[in-house]
């Protein structure tokens, strides 16, 4: 009889347990998930760096080359009316320095 005891022990111990086998077992699954979602989220991050810097660089390359070509005065008005960039404003400037300064110079006769 303690051979049929035991078997009932048995049974009456693993139908209270299970409970919390499955809870076992559901913390590590989500342990498992989480871990490898981390892992994910780290390579993500990083390539996102990555991209970022990249996405910078063009950005100030591209800026440069705006304000080079006209983008920093290029208003656009209605009926389309463009206005010079720096550059523009830089060589009359300097178109405008150079002919006063030839006209301060004397002449040699």
């Amino acid at each position: 009889m303690s051979r049929s005891a035991s078997s009932v022990l048995l049974i009456i111990v693993i139908v209270l347990t299970f409970p919390i086998w499955i809870g076992i077992a559901g913390g590590i699954f989500g342990l498992v998930a989480g871990l490898f979602g981390a892992a994910i989220g780290v390579m993500a991050g990083i390539f996102g760096a990555i991209a970022g810097v990249f996405g910078a660089i063009f950005g100030i390359i591209g800026k440069l080359f705006g304000l080079l070509f006209g983008g920093l005065f290029n208003f656009h008005v209605f009926p389309h009316i463009h206005f010079p960039g720096p550059v523009t404003f830089l060589l009359i400037i300097l178109v405008i320095a150079l002919i006063v300064r030839s006209n301060k110079t004397p002449s040699k006769k």
